[in-house]
């Protein structure tokens, strides 16, 4: 496809990104703490690090793993936390150290964790304490040997600290009873660590940097292989989209989306750290009030987030009497952003809701949205720099300007492919290099592309992938059901929530049955939502389940 988005470009965004300025995310880090040492990298709970100090607590953490339990150069270090000081940390120090980071849900039910640390091999684990009690009941079915144990007050200094970590666990009983033996404390690692020697490891830029896990066909997630050189891609195309806007060392990002996801790990996380922004990372987003009382104590100048966090903070009256003056740039991806809050947005700040759009196997950005944009315009935005775009019919042809198709990605920032899936990886990347997404999309002769559909069946809630394979398999476990469909029906706010279809073995089964043995096996944001009793589901002439038909509302059969 003639690249004629290159037309629709920003002023002094490139058509191209160098990529040989960094051969590892560690370099680029390093990098930033020589430029940026005295700065704040980091603000959690009302507690500052600086990149000075957190190259020493990164270089303590990677010389605990290198000497301490001595892992090999690639092993995988599983990281299980929400937004804590311990995570940038454990997740840096593993970099540097020429391991491979798993970003684990901390809302994982057990099955979904013992899949994801079988799956990766992770021999190391780090653990927010609230999460061991999950790990304890799998640990004995996983490779894993080294456990780490976070607390909440582990980075926040005495005395709060240790009124952090008492109040989460006695007062508001936050931290279910476990046992892990073996198990040994964030902060004895730390004090381990600095007594060792950070060795340097040549890392290059095929070495592995992530396993980032993303839903499945088969019914289990798979690995994305995310190479260093994919991520610093993904980085070096960040930087040049946003360059125009923002100033090297003086902005300050609101990091409320986890940094577990794809989104949050690469848009914030790195591509911050790059230019020796502050980061400040919220905990618990779903907190609204506490949350927007955090955004007043601090000139925010960027915000990132997802269509249902920027629709609840509109639904907030303490939210809407804050100061926007410093606010740059908001970016929007991992779900559709809604017409209706975009509009509301540009009106209370002044700036657009700049939509973006990308998978955890283009690491994630493909297109985003010029920043220049006046208003919302409802596309995904333009391929960005060094990517290209072909929009293909089912046979892989491409079509016409304005026709639909499916919407294929080809740039350094694609995935290597799944672990140890090389059938799925060959239903996904094409022979000459291209990225099937799965979404059915036009664009014009501006370059601006339109998602119009959904080609698979993927579940889009508030920014996770849920797959209706997994959800069906554990429907299907309970006893009562004798067929089961899931599909993605949209609701206001929250994009889609997942709905399920049921035909019945026991017919003394209820909704509320289904909902708690969800409850006991999948993680919250893909627990069915709605449920619907049928007598039969609509089938193809060999059997298959239809869920398009679903969707598009197909009548029970009387």
């Amino acid at each position: 496809m003639d690249r004629i988005w290159l037309r629709s470009y920003q002023e002094g965004v490139p058509a191209e990104v160098d990529l040989s300025e960094f051969q590892s995310l560690g370099e680029l880090f390093e990098n930033s703490v020589r430029k940026y040492g005295n700065r704040v990298a980091y603000i959690n709970m009302g507690v500052q690090i600086t990149y000075a100090q957190l190259d020493q607590q990164t270089k303590s953490f990677a010389a605990y793993l290198q000497s301490v339990l001595q892992l090999k150069k690639g092993a995988r270090v599983a990281i299980m936390m929400p937004n804590v000081l311990q995570h940038p940390i454990a997740m840096l120090g593993t970099l540097r150290a020429g391991y491979v980071v798993v970003n684990c849900n901390p809302l994982y039910t057990p099955r979904e964790l013992e899949h994801q640390l079988k799956d990766s091999g992770a021999e190391t684990i780090v653990i927010l304490e609230n999460f061991a009690h999950t790990l304890e009941q799998v640990i004995g079915k996983t490779p894993v040997k080294n456990v780490v144990i976070a607390r909440l007050g582990d980075m926040l200094g005495f005395p709060k600290g240790t009124i952090v970590n008492f109040v989460v666990k006695y007062v508001k009983k936050m931290v279910p009873a476990w046992s892990l033996p073996r198990s040994i404390d964030f902060g004895t690692v730390l004090a381990q660590g600095t007594r060792q020697q950070f060795q340097p490891v040549k890392v290059t830029q095929e070495d592995l940097a992530f396993l980032q896990y993303t839903g499945g066909t088969t019914g289990v997630s798979k690995g994305a292989m995310l190479t260093h050189r994919n991520i610093l891609a993904n980085l070096a195309q960040a930087y040049a989209w946003i360059k125009p806007a923002i100033t090297e060392g003086g902005e300050f990002v609101v990091t409320a989306l986890p940094l577990y996801h794809i989104f949050a790990l690469t848009a914030n996380c790195f591509t911050f750290i790059r230019i020796g922004a502050t980061n400040l990372l919220i905990t618990n987003p779903r907190d609204i009030p506490a949350f927007v009382a955090e955004l007043a104590k601090y000139p925010f100048t960027v915000v990132t987030g997802v269509n249902t966090l920027f629709n609840a903070l509109l639904n907030n009256d303490a939210f809407n009497a804050l100061d926007f003056s410093k606010l740059k740039v908001t970016l929007g991806g991992g779900m559709a952003v809604q017409k209706a809050v975009a509009e509301k947005w540009k009106l209370l700040t002044g700036k657009p809701l700049i939509e973006a759009y990308g998978l955890t196997e283009t690491s994630p950005a493909a297109t985003i949205n010029p920043l220049n944009i006046p208003e919302y315009n409802g596309s995904i935005g333009l391929p960005i720099s060094s990517t290209e775009v072909a929009i293909r019919n089912d046979d892989g042809i491409d079509v016409a300007l304005g026709e639909r198709g499916e919407l294929c990605i080809r740039g350094p920032q694609v995935m290597k492919g799944y672990y140890n899936r090389p059938e799925e990886t060959a239903n996904v990347l094409m022979p000459d290099g291209f990225l099937r997404t799965g979404d059915v999309a036009v664009m014009d002769n501006k370059g601006f592309i339109r998602i119009v559909d959904r080609k698979k069946d993927m579940i889009l809630v508030s920014g996770f992938n849920v797959y209706p394979n997994e959800v069906e398999e554990v429907v299907a476990m309970h006893p009562g059901v004798l067929e089961v469909a899931s599909v993605g029906v949209a609701t206001e706010g929250a994009g889609e929530v997942v709905k399920i279809f049921v035909v019945k073995k026991d017919e003394s089964l209820t909704a509320e049955q289904l909902i708690a043995h969800c409850r006991a096996n999948l993680t919250g944001y893909k627990v069915p939502r709605q449920v619907e009793f049928r007598k039969d589901l609509p089938k193809s002439n060999v059997g298959k389940i239809l869920r398009r038909e679903l969707r598009e509302g197909w009548p029970e059969q009387q």
